[in-house]
């Protein structure tokens, strides 16, 4: 049973751990890691999410993201969810701190309910993804994307991909401006 440290809005800790099932049924603002890989030619990975997943089933997504559980930090649930996902080990050294976006969703009729702050990492890694080890149940399939594909997805709301209004276009500017130096 996986539980989360509850947030204030303002992403303090409160004291209070409830189980991942009431923090989404209560809309409880809690800590969750996206991580974006990019390799040696620019690319970003991408993962298409399982078709059992409870939000955005199908759906492409980046490379890695999961919750933080009670108790540990953000960047310790980075390395973990690339291992779990992606059977990937990276060290912590290797993640670059992005930004932290705040996010508001209701989905399934109303039963999911996520209020999260989510830490933005990103990671130059080459990757074989003939080699992953995908996590079945949160991952079916993953591959590169060149990054200005991001920006034709927000423009068209492709709905083949979770829509990010402001992590995509953040992390573009942050791809543009490091390859501009």
């Amino acid at each position: 049973m996986e539980k989360f440290d509850v947030l204030d809005k303002n992403g303090n800790l409160t004291g209070k751990t409830k189980l991942r099932s009431e923090v989404h049924r209560d809309g409880d603002w809690h800590r969750a890691v996206h991580i974006w890989i990019i390799n040696s030619e620019g690319k970003l990975l991408v993962q298409k999410r399982s078709p059992e997943k409870e939000s955005h089933p199908n759906q492409w997504d980046i490379s890695a993201a999961g919750h933080v559980s009670a108790g540990d930090n953000s960047i310790t649930s980075a390395v973990r969810e690339i291992y779990e996902e992606l059977g990937v080990k990276i060290k912590q050294s290797d993640f670059k701190y992005l930004f932290t976006l705040t996010s508001q969703t209701i989905q399934n009729n109303g039963t999911f309910i996520n209020n999260e702050f989510d830490d933005v990492y990103l990671v130059k890694i080459d990757v074989d993804i003939s080699k992953v080890k995908l996590q079945k149940e949160e991952v079916s399939e993953v591959k590169w994307i060149n990054p200005s594909l991001l920006a034709k997805v927000l423009e068209n709301k492709d709905n083949s991909f979770v829509l990010y209004d402001e992590e995509y276009p953040r992390l573009l500017d942050y791809l543009k401006k490091a390859q501009d130096h």
